[in-house]
C-alpha cells in the first residue's frame, strides 16, 4: 500500500509542468511517547495556561499570539492577522535555477521528502524533468510555500524520482567561527598520527543503518514491560572509567599496539625503536 502523501501539487521547470506528491522521507517511527500523569490519583494531567500576573487561569478564547518587544511588553497578533501574512500557496514548486551540489551548504540542508508523479497522466513530463536535471549533474533549486511557510526545496535525483530537501533560509545558519573560533590550531605530525591513521583503517567499512539500534527507545521499552510485570526496578551500576595516561598512550592502546607487543606498520614508518610499553606496565605506571 503506497503511503499517504504529505503534500500534492504541481513541479514546474519553464512550460512544462506535471502534478506531484510529497513523501515524508523520515518518520517518528515506534518512538515512545509519555503522557504526564498524576502520581497519586493515575489521571492523566492536562496543560493550563495562567496569567503571570493574576494568577488565575486564562480560558482559551483569551489566549492570544504576542511578540515581545521590551520586558512584559507584547505587540499582540490575532489568528486573522497572522493568517493574513502567512504567503499564499500556489500548491506549485518552481524550479528557477540549477546548480552543483556541492555549492549547496551542508548547514542548509533540512528534512528529507520524496517527490514522485502523482498520477500516470503527468509521469512522462516528471521522467524528463528528472532525467534533465540528472544530465545536468546538478540539482534543482525552487520555492514554494509548504505547511503555511514560505520554502526553498532542493531537488535531488533519486531512484525513478527525486530526494527533496527542505533548505534553511540564511538567517537560519549560525556561522561555524561561532563554535570553532576557540579550537587551538594544532599540528598533529609523527606517530601520533599514524597511529591515529591506523585505527582509521581497522574501522573502515560501509555505513548500514540497520546495524544502529535506538538503545535508548530499547531500554524504555525493556523498563515499561518489567514495570508491567510487577518487577522491581534496580539502578544499573555506575560504570568504570579507566584513567587516560596520556593521548599516545590511549592510541597505542587503541591501535591494539600496547596489548600485542607488536610494531604497528605506524610505528614502523616513523622509524621510531622506542618499545611501546605493554598494558601492564601502562597500568602500573598509572598507579
Amino acid at each position: 500500500m503506497a503511503p499517504r502523501a504529505t503534500w500534492k501539487g504541481t513541479l514546474k521547470l519553464g512550460f512544462l509542468s506535471c502534478p506531484v506528491a510529497l513523501y515524508t522521507a523520515v518518520g517518528e517511527g515506534d518512538e515512545i511517547h509519555f503522557n504526564m500523569v498524576n502520581r497519586r490519583s493515575g489521571h492523566r494531567l492536562r496543560r493550563l495556561f495562567v496569567d503571570s500576573g493574576t494568577g488565575k487561569p486564562v480560558e482559551r478564547d483569551h489566549q492570544v499570539k504576542g511578540y515581545e518587544v521590551d520586558t512584559d511588553r507584547y505587540v499582540v497578533l490575532t489568528e486573522e492577522e497572522i493568517e493574513a501574512a502567512i504567503p499564499d500557496s500556489t500548491k506549485t514548486i518552481e524550479i528557477e535555477s540549477f546548480v552543483p551540489r556541492d555549492q549547496v551548504d551542508r548547514v542548509a540542508i533540512d528534512r528529507p521528502y520524496y517527490l514522485a508523479p502523482a498520477d500516470a497522466v503527468g509521469a512522462e513530463a516528471f521522467a524528463v524533468i528528472r532525467a534533465a536535471c540528472e544530465k545536468s549533474g546538478a540539482v534543482g533549486i525552487g520555492r514554494t510555500v509548504l505547511f503555511r511557510r514560505d520554502r526553498v526545496v532542493m531537488l535531488c535525483p533519486e531512484g525513478p524520482g527525486f530526494l527533496a530537501n527542505l533548505l534553511h533560509f540564511e538567517y537560519e545558519m549560525r556561522d561555524e567561527a561561532q563554535a570553532f573560533d576557540d579550537i587551538p590550531n594544532i599540528k598533529i605530525a609523527g606517530e601520533m598520527l599514524d597511529l591515529a591513521k591506523h585505527i582509521i583503517g581497522q574501522k573502515k567499512g560501509r555505513f548500514d543503518p540497520a546495524k544502529f539500534e535506538d538503545r535508548y527507545e530499547t531500554a524504555l521499552l525493556e523498563l515499561i514491560r518489567a514495570k508491567q510485570r510487577g518487577e522491581t526496578i534496580k539502578p544499573p551500576a555506575t560504570p568504570k572509567r579507566g584513567q587516560v595516561i596520556d593521548l599516545m598512550a590511549a592510541l597505542r592502546e587503541s591501535a591494539g599496539v600496547a596489548k600485542s607487543g607488536r610494531k604497528s606498520s605506524a610505528k614502523s614508518k616513523s622509524k621510531t625503536k622506542r618499545k611501546a610499553p605493554s598494558a601492564s606496565t601502562t597500568r602500573r605506571k598509572a598507579s
